[in-house]
């Protein structure tokens, strides 16, 4: 698994986002993620989410429109 998280929580938030830009009526459009891993040590927010937004480059070509992160060390 990518990054090898110590923890990870994953909502589809999408019914959140029914009417607006991106969002589809089957869903799986806008997701949150929370993840913990020491891979994330010692980079800035944003490198941390460019790393994951890139490692979610294939579902962001197949659907995702949306994704809400929060990235952490351990």
């Amino acid at each position: 698994m990518a990054f090898s998280p110590e923890s990870l929580k994953v909502v589809d938030e999408s019914h959140l986002h029914a009417g607006h830009a991106g969002a589809s009526p089957a869903g799986e459009t806008h997701y949150f993620v929370e993840i913990i891993s020491e891979a994330f040590a010692g980079k800035s927010r944003v490198e941390s989410h460019r790393l994951v937004n890139s490692a979610l480059t294939p579902e962001f070509e197949s659907g995702l429109h949306a994704l809400r992160l929060k990235v952490s060390a351990l």
